[in-house]
């Protein structure tokens, strides 16, 4: 009876704090599409208004003519979904071979792909800047693109240690029936690893999106940078203006899309990351 009343205090603490951290997390999203109804002079009302007393929807239209919002948005979808589809179709073969075929300096080979993990993109990014300005790539979302085609380590890592819970049996047995490593990827790997493949790829998608540093380093043309940056042009054009209320409107449609990818598919990217955690 005792420790059963200790674990309800405790689980009753554990709620409580819980619900702090999720109050202290979702109160900015919050603040920010109020802030994107509001009119100006609302923004700096004091005590701060949560619920605009008007909702304004003009900002909602003023952002497409403020900047090259809807390039922005087109830019950035062509990189997540070119990198995305393509990269996975190489981290998805590159973790098949290191998880199910046999050949030298296996082992080795993946922990050096592991070990570039913890190298931090600012070691590189000069070099990388350098090399792609002389095959005249700067101000092009090639520097976006081209590396990501060849594969994603974390991707790579994870979808391998997925493949470890399939039985080598069935991958011998294929091969006994004269079936091609493409073969059995193609017809009995890819089929088994969709789930894992798909929350990878939304995780991957989503960072890809958010992404900031390399852009404001290749993009420079206003018709070629991805939405992260227009975003951040919004802010250091329009702050001077304490024109909050455009900047929020802006940010609320970048957050969309990954709001709503993330809403659909929560369930595959918590199933995937713990099941890649268990199996191996």
């Amino acid at each position: 009876m005792v420790h059963t009343k200790q674990q309800k205090i405790s689980n009753a603490f554990i709620f409580v704090l819980l619900c702090i951290g999720a109050i202290v997390m979702i109160a900015p999203l919050l603040w920010m599409v109020s802030t994107s109804f509001k009119d100006r002079q609302d923004v700096f009302a004091l005590p701060p208004n949560w619920i605009p007393a008007v909702f304004h929807f003009n900002k909602y239209q003023e952002i497409w003519t403020a900047g090259p919002l809807l390039s922005g948005i087109i830019n950035s979808l062509i990189v997540a979904l070119t990198v995305t589809i393509i990269g996975t179709i190489t981290s998805s073969l590159a973790a098949f071979a290191f998880a199910k075929l046999r050949f030298p300096y296996k082992n080795q080979i993946f922990l050096l792909l592991l070990s570039s993990m913890m190298i931090p993109y600012p070691a590189v990014m000069i070099s990388q800047f350098i090399m792609f300005s002389e095959w005249g790539w700067v101000d092009t979302l090639l520097p976006l693109i081209v590396p990501g085609l060849f594969g994603n380590i974390i991707m790579i890592f994870f979808l391998r240690q997925y493949l470890y819970s399939i039985p080598n049996a069935i991958i011998e047995a294929a091969k006994i029936d004269g079936t091609s490593y493409f073969g059995i990827y193609a017809r009995i790997i890819f089929p088994l690893i969709k789930p894992a493949i798909a929350a990878q790829l939304i995780l991957w998608f989503m960072g890809i999106w958010n992404d900031y540093l390399p852009p404001i380093l290749y993009l420079n043309s206003p018709e070629i940078q991805t939405l992260q940056i227009v975003i951040a042009n919004f802010n250091a054009n329009y702050a001077i203006q304490s024109d909050y209320p455009l900047i929020m409107a802006a940010s609320v449609v970048s957050l969309l899309p990954i709001l709503i990818i993330f809403l659909i598919f929560q369930r595959q990217i918590i199933e995937s990351v713990a099941i890649s955690g268990v199996k191996g």
